[in-house]
């Protein structure tokens, strides 16, 4: 579980827009990942050198090019289930209340289906998020077919996740009633204030 909290925040912040920061959000990453086992922080990894090798302004075109002008590699899951329908509304409320549940909300002005914010979820809160990597796994999957085609590097990012999300879910779920343990510290830091307890609210 340990190893899937820190593929998930390391997705989590590769999957997010490269702003300002993101030579030292890539430098972080990479060094947490070196000392992982396993094909998953090999697939992250191989992105992390493509990344670096990439100048920050074709990394940012390539960005918007491939999740923000296609809806077959859009990051923001609800699309693959409801399309732009009413349904989406609900979809979107249903998600941000599973989040409120325990304590987290998105980052502002960002919606709660957007794949970046359900991985730091799951970083946050492993038994709740990965309940709904679970439940998105088809998004996920078609996410990942769409970047495949595309021959994007962005695909071994999803390759990684995949792989903690495998088709059936874990046997005997923790019960809803019972609480969640505190979580183990990850190896980086999380996207919050070094006095947090790891709950944005």
């Amino acid at each position: 579980m340990t190893l899937h909290r820190a593929l998930h925040q390391a997705a989590a912040l590769l999957l997010d827009h490269p702003g300002p920061d993101w030579p030292d959000r890539l430098r972080t990453v990479a060094d947490a990942l070196a000392p992982l086992p396993g094909e998953a922080p090999g697939l992250l990894l191989r992105f992390c050198r493509w990344a670096r090798d990439t100048s920050p302004l074709d990394l940012a075109t390539g960005y918007v090019t491939t999740f923000d002008r296609s809806r077959r590699r859009t990051l923001h899951l609800t699309h693959y289930t409801d399309g732009d329908t009413r349904r989406r509304g609900a979809t979107l409320a249903a998600l941000k209340a599973r989040y409120r549940e325990h304590g987290w909300a998105p980052p502002p002005g960002e919606l709660p289906d957007h794949l970046p914010c359900l991985l730091e979820f799951a970083a946050r809160c492993p038994g709740p998020g990965t309940d709904l990597l679970h439940e998105h796994r088809p998004a996920l999957a078609l996410l990942a077919h769409g970047l495949e085609t595309h021959h994007s590097p962005y695909a071994d990012v999803l390759r990684a996740v995949l792989t903690t999300v495998p088709d059936t879910p874990p046997p005997n779920p923790r019960p809803a009633a019972v609480p969640e343990p505190r979580p183990l510290p990850l190896p980086f830091p999380l996207r919050h204030a070094p006095d947090d307890e790891g709950v944005r609210r």
